[in-house]
């Protein structure tokens, strides 16, 4: 009943939440100029936007359903089900960017419909599976439209909005960087979103390594078993830290190789490209430390501090020391992925340190 309930909550603040976001994106959708990019990125990116934007609520619907079904221990369908969400995406390209079985070539407009196709037909599917799941019945919703619970609200919400607010400074970091390259020029904005390809695909086997510490550290927490909690922590650093090391060799050995895959005919943005990637390759261990450190923390219920760490490390070191690295000392692209390198620094060592420190105290406390 429990478990149901929260999964109720979660899908009515996903479509509340989802439907403003939507509202801000379409606003913003008409002053693009302000980001001061390329025209002829601006003269393209409208249309996509707004229709990407629409896709936000069926995302969290998605997102909410998914973290459902991985807290009641049946992780590996929605898995599936993403990736065949993923195939759909990539065949509706297929159909509408270039125009097939008589559809008009949209472009990248047809690129950001196919991207709400897609995620509204995978939202639907796990649904319809976690309906008819005989594992998940017990635990789901018994009356769907009954009045929301104010105090399961304000429970959420006292854990959800900081954690929000850390990937919000985090996703914003890496737009506001983004931002930054368009300032540069065209070829440093290509050859930054093909770095950030890279490192974005490499960043879900630590992701998901994440995830899964987060929530076997609340279940010890939740069982009183506080002498697990260090051995999970720090064992998933271990193991976050190894996947970095696999990634950072490859980025750092096959950088022009991987660029190459990208573009072929453009000599500048590959030779960026894979300059770029010797960087991700060097904050690919911060990177998943500071994911871990995050996640395992949640799991302890302790957002407050990371939320102020998480600030400091993007906004008031990342971005700042990207933008002088960047466009003040002339290190242009490579400078503003550096700071971005030395923010996640700062968050990973910063987490850890204060999930070491809790640990102890908890260990303590049930261990005098």
């Amino acid at each position: 009943m429990g478990c149901g309930e929260y999964l109720r909550h979660g899908l009515a603040f996903a479509v509340l939440f989802g439907l403003l976001e939507h509202l801000v994106i379409a606003i913003l959708g008409f002053q693009l100029h302000w980001f001061r990019q390329p025209s002829e990125v601006l003269a393209i990116v409208g249309p996509y936007y707004h229709w990407v934007g629409a896709s936000i609520t069926p995302v969290l619907l998605y997102l909410a359903l998914r973290q459902y079904a991985e807290a009641m221990g049946r992780p590996w369908m929605p898995m599936f089900i993403m990736l065949g969400s993923v195939g759909l995406n990539v065949f509706l390209n297929w159909v509408f960017i270039y125009g097939h079985f008589g559809v008009p070539a949209y472009g990248l407009t047809g690129a950001g419909v196919a991207t709400l196709i897609s995620r509204i037909v995978g939202t639907l599917v796990l649904f319809l599976w976690l309906r008819f799941d005989p594992a998940v019945r017990p635990a789901w919703p018994e009356r769907w439209f009954a009045p929301l619970s104010c105090e399961r609200i304000r429970e959420m919400l006292r854990l959800g909005l900081p954690s929000s607010g850390m990937l919000t400074f985090e996703s914003g970091a890496f737009t506001a960087a983004a931002v930054m390259m368009g300032w540069l020029g065209a070829v440093p904005l290509a050859a930054h979103q093909i770095a950030i390809s890279c490192a974005a695909t490499t960043f879900m086997v630590v992701l998901g390594l994440s995830m899964a510490a987060g929530m076997r550290v609340s279940t010890a927490l939740g069982a009183g078993e506080c002498d697990r909690l260090r051995p999970i922590g720090f064992g998933t650093l271990g193991m976050g830290a190894l996947c970095s090391a696999t990634f950072m060799t490859v980025f750092f050995l096959a950088g022009d190789t991987i660029a190459g895959w990208f573009v072929k005919d453009d000599a500048p943005v590959v030779a960026l490209a894979a300059q770029l990637l010797v960087v991700a390759a060097l904050f690919q261990f911060f990177d998943g430390g500071q994911v871990i450190g995050a996640a395992i923390l949640r799991g302890l219920s302790d957002v407050k501090i990371p939320t102020v760490i998480t600030f400091t490390a993007y906004w008031i070191i990342a971005i700042p020391l990207g933008y002088v690295l960047g466009l003040r000392l002339g290190y242009e692209a490579i400078g503003i992925w550096i700071g971005l390198a030395i923010g996640l620094a700062f968050a990973a060592i910063c987490l850890g340190l204060r999930f070491a420190r809790l640990t102890r105290e908890m260990t303590a406390s049930r261990n005098p």
